[in-house]
């Protein structure tokens, strides 16, 4: 019964009666954060999630979609300078688009300029204050800056959208035990 409804609910939100705007903007976005919220079955949460990720990704406008996947493989290769590019150029011609900042916040990321990240993060939850890969990201961000405290707010933001976001309660938990012994 429980994949019957699993089926159920991910062909609604894939083709619900409502517009299809993609982006942080699709309105069938609520269907899949309430399922985070609310199922225990791991193969629903898992099926919600990736459809997030996915509705993120996508655009309205099918050319800023392309573009999104272009910088999506210039960062595969490994290609980081040409991520940046794209992602940028992508920012300057839909400055709505949260994946765009977020994807670009990852890329500085791992080029370690930690500064334009947490910007293009801002930016992102600014847009999309569920995003929890974002909020997930800016922990990861303060913990290279020594940070605890900040760290462990932006982890349990992350936990609050998506409870069952993998790996993150045990994160948390040693996170807590490193700020309380001061050692981080």
């Amino acid at each position: 019964m429980r994949i019957l409804c699993l089926a159920v609910l991910i062909v609604f939100a894939v083709s619900g009666s409502q517009p299809v705007r993609a982006d942080q903007t699709d309105p069938r976005l609520d269907n899949l954060f309430s399922i985070l919220q609310s199922s225990d079955e791991q193969l629903e949460v898992r099926a919600a999630e990736n459809l997030i990720w996915t509705t993120w990704i996508a655009h309205e406008n099918s050319a800023n979609t392309r573009l999104m996947h272009i910088g999506i493989k210039a960062m595969a290769d490994r290609r980081f300078d040409d991520a940046v590019e794209v992602y940028t150029a992508l920012i300057d011609q839909a400055p709505d688009y949260a994946e765009a900042w977020n994807k670009r916040a990852t890329v500085y990321f791992i080029l370690g300029k930690l500064a334009l990240s947490t910007a293009d993060v801002e930016q992102t939850l600014a847009l999309e204050p569920r995003h929890f890969g974002a909020l997930s990201g800016l922990g990861q961000i303060e913990m290279l800056r020594g940070n605890g405290d900040a760290a462990l707010k932006a982890f349990e933001g992350a936990v609050k959208v998506h409870p069952r976001l993998a790996g993150m309660h045990a994160l948390i938990r040693d996170l807590k035990q490193r700020v309380r012994g001061q050692e981080l």
